[in-house]
């Protein structure tokens, strides 16, 4: 999140709550991975301590669930080797990690967690009948732009690797932005809409998710390019279809973009630590993800909820019912 290292990994990570109660947003701001700059930037910003916390939590979580059935499985080890090369999955954590901050910046405003900002600005809605009304919009436009401030990004890399840390960054923030959409609520005697009131609302963070997931599938490998008519250089990537023209091909702005080719993670090494022990799909991906080593079978029992009734008044009384389970894992 500090834009030289996505989803790193700190002391109060997974523990909500953080530093507790007692301690002021400042004490917080220290126990983040931050800059110089970006640790007086939320020393300044009450709240924003709680909400980096949240955002490297959702961008975590979100990564390991898109990739829960892949080789390389988003988990913390070997991170921050992975961080320094410039891989597909590399491409992924600088994406997942901006959407995340800005997804999680603009829903701390319009809940009320942040003091420099709230509501967003919807045309004809005050701030006061949005939270009287619970309609208090997403404010996506202060996300971005503070998210901005926070990088410090420099609109020319010096080099090939920070343009492309840079384009993957904005590929989160892009993903978000695409994910806002309007919602309407009406006001009126028994339902009617007489008065109807609308704000902005940003997607679930599994959509964006799902969204940058197909972007690191269809990821373009660049390399660095002299523009003669603006003369400075520039990502360029393979020739697309239906392209024309010398020069070559330059990324969509919505193109997950790298450099150099992945490992194939299939065994220990200081980006991951293998598949060896991974459960997988006999059916699906056990193939692929034990690299041909071939697969373990095992049988367990599991127990779980059934026969659940409602009983008066108001609780669910369930039996234990117990069932055999075919657990696949990949062999050593």
């Amino acid at each position: 999140l500090t834009g030289k290292e996505a989803l790193t990994q700190f002391p109060s990570l997974g523990a909500p709550g953080g530093s507790g109660p007692g301690q002021g947003h400042v004490k917080q701001c220290e126990l983040l991975q931050l800059s110089r700059k970006q640790r007086r930037l939320c020393r300044r910003e009450p709240g924003l301590a709680e909400t980096l916390r949240d955002a490297i939590r959702l961008g975590i979580l979100e990564c390991q669930f898109q990739f829960r059935s892949e080789r390389w499985n988003c988990s913390l080890e070997g991170r921050p080797s992975l961080l320094k090369r410039g891989f597909k999955e590399t491409a992924f954590l600088y994406a997942v990690s901006s959407a995340a901050l800005t997804h999680s910046l603009a829903r701390a405003c319009s809940a009320g967690r942040m003091e420099r900002c709230t509501c967003d600005d919807s045309p004809g809605l005050e701030n006061r009948k949005a939270w009287q009304w619970g309609v208090c919009g997403d404010n996506l436009k202060y996300s971005t732009k503070f998210l901005k401030k926070f990088l410090g990004q420099k609109r020319i890399g010096k080099d090939l690797r920070a343009k492309v840390d840079i384009h993957n960054t904005n590929v989160g923030i892009k993903a978000v932005k695409n994910g806002l959409k309007t919602t309407c609520k009406c006001h009126g005697v028994s339902g009617s809409c007489a008065v109807r009131t609308c704000w902005k609302q940003l997607s679930p963070f599994h959509e964006i998710g799902r969204l940058l997931k197909l972007r690191y599938d269809n990821a373009v490998k660049v390399f660095s390019t002299t523009n003669d008519a603006v003369g400075h250089s520039e990502l360029a990537g393979p020739h697309r279809h239906g392209h024309s023209g010398k020069q070559p091909a330059l990324p969509r702005p919505t193109d997950l973009v790298y450099v150099e080719d992945s490992p194939s993670f299939c065994r220990p090494s200081k980006y991951s630590l293998g598949t060896a022990g991974r459960t997988c799909s006999r059916e699906g991906n056990c193939d692929s993800m034990c690299c041909g080593r071939g697969y373990n079978t095992q049988s367990r029992l599991v127990t779980f909820s059934c026969h659940c009734q409602v009983q008066w008044c108001c609780y669910v009384e369930c039996q234990q019912c117990m069932q055999e389970e075919v657990v696949y894992s990949c062999k050593q």
